[in-house]
């Protein structure tokens, strides 16, 4: 391994060095933080109602199968709610809590994938790619949401 001397962030080499040719720049940050006996009461008293209205198919399978289902819950509710502040929205006009899913890849590292008019405004501030990072305890879920977008 070769270490990087102070003579290679001398000012002549880094004016030698080549911009990328893309760059990211955060369009939003969102996050939210959610008490866990919130979402456990709703679920309790709408149900499948509460379920089926908040989230997607998918989403109710992941949280169903496990022992801390109001926790998987919990945490995906702040998801949708970090990213509409991460737009800038809320949850206006015609957007529906479906189209803001919370997707878990095998690894169990979750991400977004953003459908209707959620994906529109998205499109429209040119958000090019979504970052997620979810957390829970036994009393307390929260979720933090990045959006950046590409500029040429």
């Amino acid at each position: 391994m070769q270490f990087l001397g102070a003579d290679f962030f001398s000012r002549r080499n880094f004016m030698q060095l080549q911009p990328p040719v893309c760059y990211q720049v955060v369009l939003g940050i969102g996050i939210d933080l959610v008490e866990i006996t919130r979402i456990k009461r709703a679920i309790e008293r709408w149900g499948e109602r509460f379920e089926k209205r908040v989230f997607t198919v998918l989403e109710i399978d992941y949280c169903s199968q496990a022992e801390i289902r109001f926790q998987r819950f919990a945490a995906r509710f702040a998801a949708k709610e970090a990213t509409l502040k991460a737009l800038g929205t809320g949850l206006i006009g015609d957007m529906r809590w479906h189209d803001v899913e919370v997707i878990s890849c095998p690894s169990g590292q979750p991400h977004l994938q953003l459908s209707g008019s959620v994906e529109s405004v998205a499109n429209q501030m040119g958000v090019s790619q979504t970052f997620l990072s979810l957390s829970h305890t036994e009393n307390y879920a929260i979720a933090n949401v990045i959006l950046l977008g590409g500029i040429e």
